[in-house]
């Protein structure tokens, strides 16, 4: 659909009569919906569904992942014409993704967040799609994560990020985004033997079984190697993909609340995605994102692309098989 086909009255986020295809708009106008997607709390007939977590009053540091998810939508404008590159294939072109909008919660309670969030997902999943949140800080995964496995039975996570988020916290009322993954693992939702997390460059006293693949590993052994271990310890488990974008450099992602040195360049972490394909992909987020420290815009530029591989991961064993 060209722009000129309505005169040029065309907002596809609210017009598009497909919930396949691209977008072919003005970049710089119009709705900011993920990747141009219709926006759509109906979600009958889509197999994707892209939610927003505006959520950040869990960070130990600097706040303002709130305001993620509107600046990831913005930049994934950038992407919404061609094919993602490299894949051979184009998952919105197959498949119906929509964008749910975001989840909405009282902020003064923050005490209801998770099991609202939790009950969020939980409803998307039960409607038929999978699912993939734009945060909001890394607290926003614990209540995904109670969802998925709800549905799916202990997960293997893929977690990047520059923090393992294990340390210990069995105070259940905590909400803390440097801990959600030891909360995770320890009420049985994770399945630690076939989780791993890349990236790493923070100290942490207990991974609690969840291989590491720490970021010096990264820049010696290259993204190819990376991702040949990933799929190995992943194996054919149903798998949870969560992005915290601090795995990145900050000198690709300085929009982060906690930002560390010695991180991933976008083109390792471009490259071990891509070399993920195959894996059981039920769901994934993109984390941390705060715009206000980023001027430029890179780190929400950076977290649009992750996300659309996250939505190739997802697609990929779901093609259908192409005959000739």
């Amino acid at each position: 659909m060209a722009l000129q086909d309505a005169g040029g009255e065309v907002d596809l986020a609210f017009t598009r009569p497909d919930l396949r295809g691209p977008a072919y708009e003005n970049t710089f106008g119009g709705a900011t919906s993920f990747l141009r997607r219709r926006y759509a709390k109906n979600l009958a007939g889509a197999d994707l569904a892209v939610f927003g977590v505006p959520f950040d009053q869990a960070v130990t540091n600097r706040p303002g992942a709130r305001f993620g998810p509107r600046a990831i939508r913005e930049a994934s404008a950038l992407q919404t014409t061609d094919p993602p590159y490299g894949w051979g294939f184009d998952p919105l072109a197959e498949f119906a993704v929509v964008d749910a909008g975001d989840l909405a919660y009282d902020y003064a309670r923050a005490d209801l967040f998770p099991g609202r969030l939790r009950e969020h997902a939980a409803a998307i999943l039960a409607a038929g799609p999978g699912t993939l949140a734009l945060g909001g800080d890394h607290s926003i995964t614990l209540p995904i994560l109670e969802a998925h496995a709800a549905r799916f039975g202990p997960m293997a996570v893929i977690q990047f990020d520059a923090h393992s988020d294990l340390w210990a916290d069995d105070d259940p009322g905590r909400i803390d985004h440097g801990t959600f993954m030891y909360k995770a693992v320890r009420r049985g939702l994770v399945d630690a033997r076939r989780s791993v997390q890349v990236g790493i460059r923070t100290e942490c006293p207990d991974y609690l079984g969840v291989s590491v693949i720490d970021a010096r590993t990264v820049h010696e052994q290259g993204p190819a190697a990376v991702a040949a271990r990933v799929r190995a310890i992943v194996g054919e488990a149903p798998a949870y993909l969560t992005f915290d974008i601090d795995a990145l450099d900050p000198a690709f992602a300085p929009g982060t609340g906690t930002p560390v040195w010695g991180g991933l360049a976008s083109w390792q972490a471009a490259a071990i995605l891509r070399g993920l394909a195959g894996i059981a992909l039920t769901g994934g987020d993109v984390v941390e994102v705060s715009p206000a420290y980023d001027p430029a815009g890179a780190t929400a530029i950076a977290a649009a692309h992750v996300a659309t591989e996250i939505i190739c991961l997802w697609a990929w064993p779901r093609r259908q098989p192409r005959c000739g």
